[in-house]
């Protein structure tokens, strides 16, 4: 399907209660981790965005309830001079899950097609090229039995520039805002352009993309919360798999409890 960007800018709020319907989703997402881990699933969650868009925001009340033995963010920045000189989705591929773990990564291998292709980081050949390669890249992880979520969290140019005045002017947050952030801004019609092909060839049926409206941050995070949990819900069994012998045997020997 065509993601317009212009269809996720109404910036509704959240209609309910938003503590309760946080707290019922992260419980369920909590379920869901212990779910991977039993039955020794993986998954990754893939969130793209603006700058300033509530991603980091959403990550955290992602992780909130989560074992941090079975789960890892990776905060993706600019690739080192040693991932430089390999192909470009090598360093992604060391930060993939194992047997009963979720991989979180803010910002991802499509920074190959966004951020490198706008800067010039990547010749127009290569990241072309990348289109193709993601998808396969994509395909290979689902066939090998991991689930992949990609979520987009769109914001307006208004919204940003309301979220960096913000950043600036409070001491404890200004650490968020850097000069990458003006440089970006500027360049807003260019990204526009980059998503808007991203979001068109690269949502696949294995590997779909769904967009958020940012605009409201906190419909956005239940929003985005509750597309994942669907999403890894369907990735892994909810019901619980049947305890080894030896517990059972344990467990009726040291309390009297049948397993």
């Amino acid at each position: 399907m065509a993601h317009h960007l212009s269809n996720y800018e109404a910036g509704d709020k959240f209609d309910g209660n938003y503590d309760e319907a946080l707290a019922a989703v992260q419980d369920r997402l909590a379920r869901i981790q212990v779910a991977h881990i039993v039955h020794g699933r993986r998954s990754v969650v893939v969130l793209e965005g603006w700058d300033a868009a509530g991603k980091g925001g959403i990550v955290q009340r992602l992780t909130a309830e989560w074992d941090p033995r079975h789960f890892c963010v990776w905060p993706i920045s600019a690739p080192t001079p040693d991932e430089k000189a390999r192909h470009f989705l090598w360093r992604f591929w060391k930060r993939l899950p194992g047997k009963g773990e979720i991989a979180v990564f803010d910002r991802s291998w499509y920074g190959r097609v966004l951020v490198e292709r706008v800067d010039g980081f990547a010749t127009e050949a290569q990241w072309r090229r990348a289109y193709d390669e993601i998808n396969e890249f994509e395909a290979q992880q689902k066939d090998d039995g991991t689930a992949i979520v990609k979520l987009f969290v769109h914001v307006t140019a208004a919204t940003q520039d309301e979220r960096l005045r913000k950043r600036l002017v409070h001491p404890w947050k200004r650490w968020k805002t850097g000069a990458d952030d003006f440089h970006n801004r500027a360049r807003r019609p260019a990204y526009a352009e980059a998503i808007a092909d991203m979001l068109k060839v690269t949502d696949t049926r294995w590997s779909p993309w769904r967009v958020i409206d940012g605009n409201n941050k906190k419909a956005a995070r239940i929003a985005a919360l509750t597309y994942i949990a669907d999403q890894l819900e369907k990735a892994v069994s909810m019901i619980p798999p049947r305890p080894d012998e030896t517990l059972i045997g344990l467990a009726k020997a040291e309390f009297g409890i049948d397993l």
